[in-house]
């Protein structure tokens, strides 16, 4: 049977039972052996005192081995009862000394299926949390530190040089060093917004919008570098306005991430299309380039923290590593998703999904 609550009511019924059982047992036995007593003393004497006597006597033993028995059998139901539950809660902190030890790792064995057995699988389950929350510490923490040591390095070495008189302070040295420390303050203020969003006060601010009007406000912000770069954008939205509960900013934020990677990596030449969609049940903008594309490989890690499918132009591109990141966290937080699809050479296509 399944409870603490239950088990607990099944031992008391069955320790009452028990002494209920002991206690009609031993007057039975204790009654009949001194009846028969008296009827053997009886044949040689018919005194009524005698008669008292070993009544007195049966009531008397009957009831110490009552009170005995009881005793005992509380005692062992007692201890069987102390010992299912103790064992599991002595694991549970066994593991928890464990874990403040730094053993994050610790787990506890789950038995049963009660409630200790689903506090078990809870502190295995804050234990497995909480593992995965150091190891991401512990990437986030080396990751930033490489993220950091690249422009710090090269801003001490153009300092350096131009503090002993290696290198003039010319405007190229000078707007080396202003882009480096750019890249700085944008990777602070990406990793900022990711610990927003990482807190339970992270809030969105819903009201109803036009995604159409988003989307194309998004573009035209991102138009002139595209012109520049002479890069194709285009954008395509149905006539009708395309409503959905969303934070305006946030969807801002999201569209400026995908639109930003889409012109850093697709070349001269190249289009990047926008398209706002209404399908059954959900609304979509799908960002597609023509692009260098993203390897089968790869493809499932362009949202993780930091990471980059070209480490070879981590530098020239700018980018913090993280904005992917930032942009499928606020899409989850509407409520959504972001899915990527691409191919080496070819392209790619993201798509943002909201419920509509």
């Amino acid at each position: 049977m399944r409870g603490l609550y239950a088990r607990f009511a099944l031992v008391f019924v069955g320790l009452t039972c028990g002494i209920l059982i002991l206690a009609f047992t031993v007057l039975l036995v204790q009654a009949h052996r001194h009846f028969m007593m008296y009827q053997e003393q009886a044949a040689a004497s018919a005194d009524l005192g005698m008669f008292n006597a070993h009544l007195e006597q049966a009531i008397v033993q009957s009831v110490a081995w009552i009170a005995a028995g009881g005793i005992a059998l509380a005692a062992l139901a007692g201890l069987y009862a102390a010992k299912r539950m103790a064992a599991p809660l002595t694991a549970m902190k066994a593991m928890a000394v464990r874990m403040a030890g730094g053993e994050l790792e610790a787990r506890t064995e789950v038995r049963g299926n009660d409630e200790l057995a689903d506090l078990a699988q809870a502190v295995n389950a804050l234990a497995a949390q909480l593992e995965k929350q150091e190891r991401l510490r512990k990437t986030m923490t080396a990751d930033v530190a490489h993220e950091l040591r690249t422009p710090l390095a090269t801003l001490k070495s153009h300092m350096e040089a131009m503090m002993d008189g290696v290198w003039e302070p010319t405007q190229v040295r000078l707007a080396a060093c202003h882009e480096e420390v750019e890249r700085l303050s944008h990777l602070v203020g990406d990793l900022e917004q990711l610990t927003q969003m990482d807190s339970p006060h992270f809030r969105l601010r819903l009201q109803t919008e036009d995604l159409s009007a988003i989307a194309a406000q998004s573009v035209e912000t991102v138009k002139a570098a595209f012109v520049q770069k002479q890069v194709a954008l285009r954008f395509v939205a149905p006539e009708q306005p395309v409503f959905v509960q969303a934070d305006r900013r946030r969807i801002g934020q999201i569209l400026a991430n995908v639109l930003s990677n889409a012109w850093k990596y697709t070349p001269t030449g190249g289009q990047v299309e926008v398209t706002v969609e209404h399908t059954y049940g959900e609304v979509r903008v799908v960002v597609t380039d023509t692009g260098i594309g993203i390897s089968a490989e790869e493809l499932p890690y362009v949202f993780e923290r930091f990471y980059r499918t070209d480490k070879s132009r981590n530098r020239t591109t700018g980018g913090s590593g993280i904005g992917l990141t930032i942009a499928r966290r606020l899409a989850e937080a509407h409520g959504g998703r972001m899915e990527i699809e691409s191919e080496v050479g070819r392209g790619t296509a993201v798509r943002i999904c909201f419920p509509g």
